[in-house]
């Protein structure tokens, strides 16, 4: 039997109790509360938050603790008032190792560079439990605009801060502007001289100590000036449970064909996939890492078909 099946039997009583409390003493019903998670973009079904109320299942991964924040704020709670009765899940576990997702030495000494500009430790003492990246795909067929959403656990000590990176390998680019969105703020930035590594320190609103977590988001804009980039996709250097990556193209810019790049210690693997059947192609991996998860994308005749 898994611990994190025990940890949910025991850790849901007091979760679940909050949450009726809070409920009552707001004098709402669960039809408002979901239509106000509804009004907020949270897509959480009746089900779910009966579930929740009763304590049959508890909120897991980045979407439904997202709503469970905008819950607390719904509900007049103080931010966490919910989420930390949580923290009885937020076990570290087996980490495995930690290395770096892309197997190029002069990149990885790059990293570094930004990791000491930073003022951060090399390697990172944070992993990424759960990422859900997006990129929006311009009318040209370019990447224009990302963000990401992850939950990050601290794996020693206690941590302030985290260092994002965007790595384009072999491409030299100016920096695209990275913003927080949720979880924090930008307190450094960083451009390696040789273009190919720009990121930020993300500084955490609250310190995180080893097995806490935190939802962060972070988005990227890219310049008029950028390459031409038809990739996209997100790299780790620990595993995680789950990453998705959904790159949505514009109605005018839909590819003619797209492959999947999957980039692990074992090696590199090209996998062609079907035209997109709408407007988006998502790639889903689960106990992924290390390694990186991408898609490319292309229009007309494919002339690097691989062999």
């Amino acid at each position: 039997m898994s611990y994190e099946y025990d940890a949910r039997r025991s850790g849901s009583g007091a979760f679940a109790g909050a949450l009726r409390d809070a409920i009552n003493a707001r004098d709402v019903t669960l039809s408002w509360l979901q239509q106000q998670l509804n009004a907020r973009g949270n897509r959480v079904s009746m089900a779910t938050l009966s579930y929740w109320r009763s304590g049959a299942r508890h909120p897991e991964g980045v979407q439904s603790l997202a709503a469970l924040a905008d819950i607390e704020d719904l509900l007049r709670l103080e931010a966490g008032a919910l989420s930390r009765l949580l923290r009885s899940t937020n076990r570290t576990g087996p980490l495995g190792p930690n290395q770096f997702p892309i197997d190029e030495e002069e990149l990885e000494r790059a990293v570094m560079d930004a990791f000491q500009a930073l003022g951060a430790s090399y390697p990172d003492t944070s992993r990424e439990l759960t990422t859900h990246s997006v990129t929006d795909v311009g009318a040209d067929g370019n990447i224009a605009y990302s963000v990401t959403r992850s939950i990050v656990q601290s794996t020693v000590g206690t941590i302030t801060a985290i260092p994002f990176l965007e790595i384009t390998p072999g491409v030299r680019t100016p920096a695209p502007v990275i913003e927080a969105v949720s979880g924090g703020r930008i307190a450094a930035r960083y451009s390696h001289p040789d273009g190919e590594v720009h990121g930020v320190l993300f500084e955490l609103d609250i310190p995180l100590t080893a097995p806490d977590t935190a939802m962060v988001e972070w988005s990227a804009e890219y310049p008029p000036d950028y390459p031409e980039t038809r990739d996209t996709g997100h790299a780790l250097a620990q595993k995680a449970r789950e990453l998705l990556v959904w790159t949505r193209f514009h109605p005018d810019a839909i590819p003619d064909w797209c492959e999947e790049h999957l980039e692990t210690p074992e090696g590199v693997t090209l996998t062609p996939l079907p035209p997109p059947r709408g407007t988006s192609v998502h790639l889903v991996r689960r106990a992924f890492g290390p390694g990186a998860l991408g898609l490319r994308w292309g229009y007309g005749p494919r002339e690097d078909q691989p062999g």
